[in-house]
């Protein structure tokens, strides 16, 4: 591509659109993840007791691990939902930007 096609891409309202979008949504889901990663350091802080209370009376794990083990996996599973929306919508108007400035 030559210098015409990327400013043609830079001035395209869909490129912008596109741009937006993926921002915005790169945005939610990282304040997800900082909600989600500021709520267990303050149950940490606050709630210390209640990590450290045993599933049931027999169990030797505490409510901690499988708190601890959720956080972790909430952050593949919205990784997952970036790559799936990335590689669907994104990628198809990254496509139709593509096909309408190489006309």
């Amino acid at each position: 591509m030559n210098d015409s096609v990327y400013r043609r891409i830079e001035q395209s309202p869909r490129f912008r659109e596109l741009v937006f979008k993926r921002e915005r949504f790169a945005w939610i889901l990282s304040a997800i993840m900082l909600g989600l990663y500021l709520a267990f350091i303050l149950l940490i802080a606050f709630e210390p007791q209640l990590l450290g209370t045993r599933i049931s009376p027999e169990s030797t794990t505490t409510w901690g691990i499988p708190i601890g083990v959720g956080l972790i996996f909430s952050a593949f599973i919205l990784t997952g939902i970036y790559v799936y929306r990335a590689n669907g919508e994104f990628d198809d108007m990254n496509q139709a930007i593509l096909d309408e400035v190489q006309k």
